[in-house]
């Protein structure tokens, strides 16, 4: 565990080689000294402190190390229609119209932010993203003016299209504050950093649940304790070892409040305005991780299925009158089909399962066993056919 003296010495020298950078940068002749530009995830369960520690942190960068600092915090940025209750019939894990909507609309989000991204690092007017609905775009909009990020002079870009005003002189570190609770969601901010060569951190706020149904209950609007509930359930924390690109990410205690001040967070927002992600950053150990996962995942699915095609297959048998002294042979024969079938699907044998790694397929383990059914199909009509 480092001392809070070796915290500070950590964030100071990663302030200091960030600002040695910029200043090589700025000596490059063209657009090579373009200040860094970063994006970070402030995520948690509703309650655990998010937004509290994301605005501290829109006041403190800009008067401690002088960056510039913007705050997207989805609740503002989604129209209050897409969080509406599910609609009644619909199950927890059933389709829902209105859960679509919510998730169209965190997308639209993301299309508005990378819009805002190009018209920053390009120079360029910023316009509406085609496929983000008007509530989406206009409560953009509304953000960015109200932190300073869009020129007075908006009409000189033409009808419909602005001027970005972020500073040039230094570093810009967009804060977005949301549950965030799935991996993947993150993953899709992780991405948008990796196409622009930004810099990419998360801050994950651990907070007990107990104390976030208690916080949620002072608020003035709060959320069924259902909610909280069953978030907390699905929440995924940063996993800094199984993701690489996870590593530049803080878990924080917030039972008693987090400080902005910490000297980890600023630390870790330097360390990773001083080190973008690369567009072609590959990660050997994320690929295999990702194919054991995927493997392990079709495995299962297959399993159950070749289950289900054996069970049929047996009833099959049973409604053609096969004997029932050859009953036994004939499921003892399917199981050691399907013991061998998983087996060369473990292994990698069969060369679908690499269809896997590249996501070709949304059922992978339908196509998979289909292959099965036709060899089940195959043995059962020796006993049929007799």
């Amino acid at each position: 565990m480092r001392t809070a003296a070796a915290h500070g010495c950590r964030a100071a020298g990663a302030a200091a080689g960030l600002l040695a950078a910029l200043a090589a940068a700025e000596e490059q002749p063209g657009g090579g000294g373009r200040p860094p530009v970063g994006l970070c995830v402030v995520c948690g369960l509703p309650a655990a402190g998010k937004s509290t520690l994301a605005r501290a942190l829109r006041r403190r960068l800009p008067q401690g190390p002088g960056w510039a600092c913007a705050l997207l915090t989805y609740d503002e940025l989604i129209p209050p229609e897409a969080f509406l209750p599910r609609e009644a019939g619909a199950g927890p894990e059933g389709p829902s119209p209105l859960l679509s909507r919510w998730k169209r609309s965190r997308r639209e989000v993301l299309q508005c932010l990378e819009r805002f991204l190009r018209a920053v690092l390009t120079g360029g007017p910023l316009s509406a993203p085609a496929a983000a609905s008007q509530p989406v775009w206009q409560r953009f909009l509304a953000c960015c003016r109200g932190q300073g990020l869009l020129a007075a002079a908006e009409s000189h870009a033409g009808a419909g299209r602005y001027l970005t005003r972020a500073a040039t002189s230094g570093p810009l570190c967009l804060i977005l504050d949301d549950n965030f609770y799935y991996q993947s969601m993150r993953y899709e901010v992780y991405q948008l950093a990796r196409k622009y060569s930004l810099s990419f951190c998360q801050l994950f706020l651990e907070c007990p649940l107990e104390c976030c149904l208690q916080r949620n209950r002072l608020r003035s609007h709060p959320l069924p304790d259902e909610t909280i509930y069953l978030m907390a359930r699905k929440i995924e924390m940063p996993d800094l070892k199984k993701n690489a690109w996870e590593r530049n990410s803080l878990i924080l205690k917030s039972f008693d409040g987090t400080s902005e001040d910490n000297e980890q967070i600023i630390s870790l927002l330097a360390t990773a305005l001083e080190n973008p992600v690369k567009q072609n950053e590959e990660n050997a150990e994320q690929k295999e991780a990702d194919r054991a996962t995927c493997a392990a995942s079709t495995v299962h699915q297959a399993d159950q299925m070749c289950r289900r095609i054996i069970s049929q297959t047996m009833k099959d048998a049973k409604d053609k009158n096969v004997l029932p002294s050859e009953m036994k042979s004939l499921a003892e024969e399917l199981n050691k089909l399907k013991a061998e079938f998983l087996e060369d699907l473990r292994q990698g044998n069969d060369v679908k399962n690499q269809i896997c790694i590249q996501n070709q397929y949304s059922d992978l383990a339908t196509s998979i066993t289909s292959s099965f059914q036709h060899e089940a199909t195959n043995v059962v009509n020796k006993y049929i056919l007799k």
